[in-house]
């Protein structure tokens, strides 16, 4: 079977890289190369720099509304070729077919659905003085770079480049080589949907030579970027010498709250979810429990059955809950911290290895749902983000202990509060050290509201206005009376 060979998407043209580099692409579900990615080099930047320069003038110049309509068109495609593009994410990234079709691709087009809508209904802000009037213009900024990870490819990416697209800039884009297929889907529904040639470029490669030529290029404006915060704390200090914009998206360790007046089933049945969700490979997801301990017992004892009863297999199979792990390497740097994890005293109860299904994915890279117990809060494994189906569960006793606990890392992402007490509700909600608190549910996203982290888990914040604002530079206008 020949390779696919994924294509550079520069100036409304597909073609290869100009250095005809290359990576292998995996199937994680059978380990298998079944694709090679352009590795752009500074070359095939330039030139998507050069045609996004080109085709910022005419783009930033259409009303909000035209550019409106021609992501309302991609998003239209992006949704009558669901089946397709689900298929492609499962087999790139390893996820279920089930999961790229109810979650992954549904928000790749409700994300330039929405962004599309937004933008026509901004208005700007007016100061009056007693001799003269101030307003507001917010301009588009240029070019701009967008870089988006591994673990949700096409939603991820698209929630970077509609709110930049959509408010007038020209934008160059960067997937992650791991996952590149549905990029280079998106590129052939721009194509169709007679985006013009420049507004988006798509450029293939590692994040080591084409995303640090992309950081690099002094024509970029901003930088938007997504992944694990080792790798943000580079591209922050490559980007803020040059007085770039910057947008971090970075890692979690998100703690799961759970008190004893909870919903029980409801608590139960999503911090499954929460625990597990696209193999754990979710920065949102939920991988320090804390439970109060008059409800520990039970609740630890039915989630670890539950996790238990998890199908790991096949990710184009219907039976399977869990697909592969992105990658060999992950696998093996799972496995070494579920190691670590038991090597501090902990206590797996359930999963800790690797799984070898039957048939053709016996030489894929799956992993187990893992739970673990008996860990103290500042070790290793309660510190680090591990990115997979592993979560530790503890009890505790105070309100203030399980604070202490929650906020103990250097991350600030998003977590999780069970709890039938309205105040208490509140209150935690107000003190923990997170961006994002969801009380009683998980993962329920309003794309209006601001995105983002605390601490080392990001700088800035994406989503609604706040998208908007930061692909724009805003001016005061004074007019003296």
């Amino acid at each position: 079977m020949s390779l696919i060979a994924i294509q550079n998407y520069i100036g409304g043209a597909l073609i290869p890289p100009a250095s005809e580099g290359w990576i292998d692409n995996f199937e994680p579900a059978t380990g298998t190369v079944y694709a090679k990615v352009p590795n752009s080099a500074a070359t095939d930047i330039g030139s998507a720099v050069t045609a996004a320069q080109a085709a910022f003038p005419a783009w930033s110049a259409l009303t909000a509304e035209d550019r409106s309509q021609r992501l309302l068109r991609l998003a239209d495609l992006i949704e009558q070729n669901l089946e397709s593009l689900a298929a492609a994410e499962s087999r790139d990234n390893g996820k279920t077919i089930a999961l790229a079709q109810s979650v992954d691709i549904p928000r790749a087009a409700a994300n330039f659905r929405f962004f599309a809508k937004l933008v026509c209904g901004v208005s700007s802000e007016s100061h009056e003085m007693p001799d003269a009037i101030n307003y507001t213009l917010r301009r588009p900024l240029g070019v701009v770079g967008c870089i988006s990870p591994w673990n949700l490819p096409l939603y991820l990416f698209t929630w970077k480049i509609a709110p930049a697209l959509a408010v007038g800039n020209c934008v160059v884009a960067k997937p992650s080589e791991v996952t590149p297929m549905t990029a280079f889907e998106l590129s052939k529904l721009c194509i169709e949907a007679d985006i013009p040639p420049g507004v988006l470029n798509i450029v293939h490669g590692s994040g080591a030579q084409t995303g640090n030529a992309l950081i690099q290029h002094p024509d970029i404006k901003a930088i938007s970027f997504t992944g694990g915060t080792a790798t943000g704390a580079h591209i922050a200090r490559e980007v803020a010498p040059q007085f770039k914009k910057l947008s971090l998206e970075l890692g979690g360790k998100n703690p799961n709250i759970v008190f004893a007046d909870c919903d029980y089933e409801s608590a139960l049945d999503t911090t499954v979810r929460s625990s597990f969700a696209n193999q754990g490979q979710i920065c949102l997801c939920g991988s320090r429990i804390y439970v109060e301990r008059t409800l520990y017992e039970r609740f630890r004892d039915d989630l670890v059955a539950r996790a238990s009863a998890l199908r790991v297999g096949d990710p184009a199979s219907a039976d399977s809950d869990l697909g592969a792990v992105v990658s060999a390497a992950h696998q093996q740097k799972i496995l070494a911290c579920i190691d670590t994890a038991q090597q501090e005293g902990g206590t797996v109860l359930c999963g800790g290895t690797a799984v070898r299904p039957d048939g053709r994915c016996e030489n894929g890279w799956f992993v187990a749902p893992t739970v673990i117990e008996g860990l103290s809060d500042s070790c290793q494994t309660n510190q680090e983000e591990i990115f997979g189906p592993v979560v530790t569960i503890a009890p505790f006793a105070t309100e203030a202990e399980v604070m202490s606990a929650a906020n103990g890392t250097k991350y600030g992402l998003a977590a999780s509060v069970w709890t039938g007490n309205v105040q208490r509700a509140h209150r935690i909600a107000r003190d923990l050290e997170a961006g994002v608190v969801w009380v009683n549910c998980w993962l329920v996203r309003d794309l209006r509201t601001p995105f983002g982290g605390m601490k080392a888990s990001g700088v800035g914040r994406e989503g609604g206005e706040e998208a908007l604002r930061f692909f724009t530079e805003p001016k005061n206008v004074c007019i003296k009376y």
